[in-house]
């Protein structure tokens, strides 16, 4: 299937605070590699990607250059470049840095599980929907808290799903609708990018079933289960 050129924008700015570590989540070891060389690796091996751009901490870009992209051979990765405070901000500098591009995909460096299957099945959903997102069906019965943890609601779980990424987007789509959320003022938390299409292109967003393995690396609980995971997958 032909895409256009494809453009992947791995985010790797975080800090990792709950992970009690001093070294970035990102670059914590899995199986002898960082974890961030699996979500990189699984970009490189797709052959519907053409171009990686790395959004790393400021004085990381060295270190990401030479132990990362270096190190391991990585081809398709053009650009590292510092991220910004706030997760949209690391975001809008990695879609300023991809301006020639047709689709793009936004992707969480500490989510090494990621596969080829899962990125070009959210890729294909991009092509027909614009926005497209992988995750999960829930499989737990979720409450709704008020601000004294009592639940208020129970909402109907064969509805409710948890988002994973990758994210895919028609570029002009996804820019379009970073642009208008920086020229306002808005109090509503944006936890992620399909988000600001709902929201400022009045775009719905296709769902695409990805893995319940695909989980990102916050605590040192997910460390361990990331490592069966990789044996698993590796084997």
């Amino acid at each position: 299937m032909e895409y256009g050129k494809v453009t992947a924008i791995i985010l790797a700015a975080g800090q990792g605070k709950r992970m009690g570590s001093s070294v970035p989540k990102q670059y914590l070891k899995l199986e002898g590699h960082e974890i961030l060389y699996y979500s990189v690796r699984a970009f490189e091996d797709c052959p519907a990607v053409d171009e990686i751009i790395l959004v790393t901490g400021g004085r990381e870009i060295e270190y990401c250059q030479k132990e990362i992209v270096e190190k391991y051979g990585f081809l398709k990765v053009s650009k590292i470049i510092p991220g910004g405070a706030e997760r949209y901000d690391s975001v809008y500098a990695g879609l300023l840095a991809a301006d020639d591009c047709a689709y793009v995909l936004i992707h969480d460096g500490a989510r090494p599980l990621v596969t080829v299957e899962i990125i070009e099945k959210v890729l294909e959903g991009a092509m027909t929907y614009d926005n497209c997102t992988t995750g999960m069906p829930v499989k737990d019965t979720i409450k709704v808290a008020d601000r004294e943890q009592m639940a208020v609601e129970t909402p109907d779980r064969s509805t409710l799903w948890a988002i994973h990424t990758p994210q895919a987007f028609s570029y002009p789509v996804i820019l379009e609708a970073h642009r208008r959320f920086r020229e306002g003022d808005y109090r509503v938390p944006v936890t992620d990018d399909t988000m600001m299409v709902e929201m400022f292109m009045r775009k719905r967003t296709k769902l695409v079933e990805g893995s319940y393995r695909n989980i990102k690396v916050t605590t040192p609980d997910d460390i361990e289960a990331a490592k069966a995971f990789l044996r698993d997958q590796e084997a």
